[in-house]
């Protein structure tokens, strides 16, 4: 039961992981675009998720296999819903009618 505990804990580890990763990458380009100095948003940001991630990653591991899996795993799911909810938030509320180019 304990090992159970510890592999779903590598997992939503993972998730929130993945969340800040592409969250803040997400929030990073928002900003960046706009800025006076582009190349710091994102080199900073860079540097601090990376950071942020990698230690995530070996605390979590901690020499096991099955909870660096579990914990990438959980990663790469958040991608997929950060991804989908962004996506979501993007799109336009009022649909336009496109001009037709052909005659």
């Amino acid at each position: 039961m304990n090992e159970t505990l510890t592999l779903l804990l590598a997992f939503v580890t993972g998730v929130l992981l993945g969340a800040m990763f592409f969250g803040g990458l997400w929030w990073t380009v928002r900003k960046g675009v706009s800025s006076k100095q582009p190349a710091f948003w994102f080199f900073g940001s860079l540097l601090l998720r990376m950071s942020i991630t990698l230690a995530g990653f070996y605390f979590i591991a901690r020499s096991h296999w099955e909870r660096l899996l579990l914990c990438l795993l959980g990663f790469v799911m958040a991608r997929i819903i950060v991804t989908w909810l962004t996506r979501a938030a993007e799109k336009p509320t009022c649909l336009v009618q496109e001009a037709s180019h052909a005659p």
